[in-house]
């Protein structure tokens, strides 16, 4: 049985992730979060979304479940439908993957990730259903929910980004979106242009299958000429379901979701906004944002991998800003979850509002080379115990001192172990990593 990863169910739709199973999923969710209230549901642009969201309308109805259908929509803009609704929702869709897999997110009432306790007891409700312990509904279910589609779920999340960064107006400036052929299509374009910015476009048409293919934020290249060649301000490329975006400045050059975080950070501590003169980062981020940060008296926060870790760490300081290199920020007074549009809304206002370009407000952040190293192991809890390599570690770390970093973690679903090395030079990254990886190869082998 599929299990959640950090971010949601996900595998090979019809394959892995099948109609039944989502089905069930729908089943389990409504069980769980449901409590009698109808759920908002929305999907990217696979071609297998229509049929899973299908089949998740059918198990949240089979519940006595009702259903809004917000169609084709990014992923923050469901969130922010269930957040002003207070309902829960689902999301259908499989981020920055191929197109031949797909996933299912899930938000508890209000438009919050599910905790980790949540999380257990769908998984507990689906194993029983797809484990054969339910072959027919209940004598007493009833009919079922009823399915409606939401009025404008476009309009109304367009509203929510006019609005969200108190209305700027971008009349001037020029910006080139690469949605990836995802969710963002048609939605980011529209937000940017609300707002009087002149927009060029790429990979806005989507057919199914093009989604994240040589495009969006897994591979901007495309964007980057694009940037230079339109003489634009900024760029921004989207991932499927358009809850992250990774940007590219004036020169066509990328900025990565570390400089994003120190850009608005710093600004929003310049205007006595940045609550808690401290943000939330992942312990991937690179050692440069600290640094940066640090010179402008702001802390960090550090988390495990995954925007659900950095929203529970935002929660419970009563934080408002965090997010990961990947390009997931999450703006908490004004969103519930990552979303790719509104970060790039926030950087495109501070450029407007300092006069400042975003080449020269993103090299705030001097990044150290960075360094990582899958490892397939045969045993990856043996890590745990092997004494060798965690001394290994330490020497790595004490010679690399405060020019440096070394991150080791195994994967929660592969037989890989993660080994990150940061250094003064790539050279040195490269000869560190290196090493550390074949001695936990060597370390989590077989005997």
């Amino acid at each position: 049985m599929l299990r959640f990863g950090t971010d949601g169910i996900r595998g090979v739709a019809n394959r892995e992730l099948t109609p039944e199973l989502v089905t069930a999923l729908g089943r389990a969710a409504a069980r769980v979060l449901g409590a009698g209230q109808p759920f908002v549901i929305g999907r990217d642009t696979r071609r297998s979304g229509p049929m899973l969201a299908a089949a998740l309308v059918a198990g949240l109805c089979a519940e006595g479940a009702n259903v809004f259908d917000a169609g084709v929509l990014p992923t923050p803009g469901v969130a922010h439908l269930a957040a002003t609704h207070d309902l829960p929702a689902a999301m259908v869709s499989a981020s920055h993957n191929p197109f031949a897999d797909n996933g299912v997110k899930l938000f508890a009432t209000g438009g919050r990730k599910l905790d980790d306790v949540a999380e257990a007891r769908v998984e507990r409700e689906l194993e029983a259903l797809t484990g054969g312990a339910i072959a027919r509904g209940d004598a007493d279910a009833g009919p079922g929910g009823r399915v409606a589609a939401w009025p404008d779920p476009e309009g109304d999340y367009l509203g929510h980004l006019a609005t969200a960064l108190g209305s700027p107006s971008f009349r001037g400036r020029r910006v080139v979106v690469d949605a990836g052929n995802g969710a963002a299509y048609r939605v980011a374009p529209r937000a940017l242009e609300q707002l009087g910015a002149t927009v060029d476009v790429c990979n806005v048409e989507p057919d199914g299958e093009n989604i994240n293919a040589g495009c969006g934020s897994t591979d901007p290249e495309e964007l980057q000429a694009l940037v230079v060649e339109r003489g634009a301000d900024l760029g921004l490329a989207f991932d499927g379901d358009a809850d992250r975006v990774i940007a590219v400045d004036e020169r066509g050059r990328l900025v990565d979701g570390d400089q994003m975080l120190a850009v608005i950070a710093i600004d929003r501590r310049s205007r006595g906004l940045l609550v808690g003169d401290a943000i939330v980062a992942t312990v991937m981020s690179n050692l440069g944002l600290r640094r940066a940060l640090d010179a402008h008296g702001i802390d960090v926060v550090e988390t495990p991998v995954g925007d659900r870790n950095v929203l529970l760490a935002l929660e419970e300081r009563g934080l408002v800003l965090g997010g990961e290199q990947s390009g997931h920020l999450v703006l908490r007074e004004v969103a519930t979850t990552g979303d790719g549009t509104l970060t790039g809304l926030a950087l495109l206002d501070v450029m407007t509002r300092t006069g400042r370009p975003l080449s020269e407000l993103a090299a705030v952040v001097q990044p150290l080379p960075q360094v990582l190293r899958n490892v397939t192991v045969d045993d990856r809890d043996a890590l745990a115990v092997a004494e060798d390599f965690w001394a290994a570690v330490r020497a790595a770390e004490a010679d690399l001192g405060d020019d440096g970093r070394v991150l080791v973690r195994p994967s929660g679903t592969e037989p890989l172990v993660r080994v990150m090395v940061e250094a003064s030079t790539q050279d040195r990254a490269e000869a560190v990593a290196a090493s550390l990886a074949a001695a936990a190869a060597a370390a989590c082998a077989r005997r």
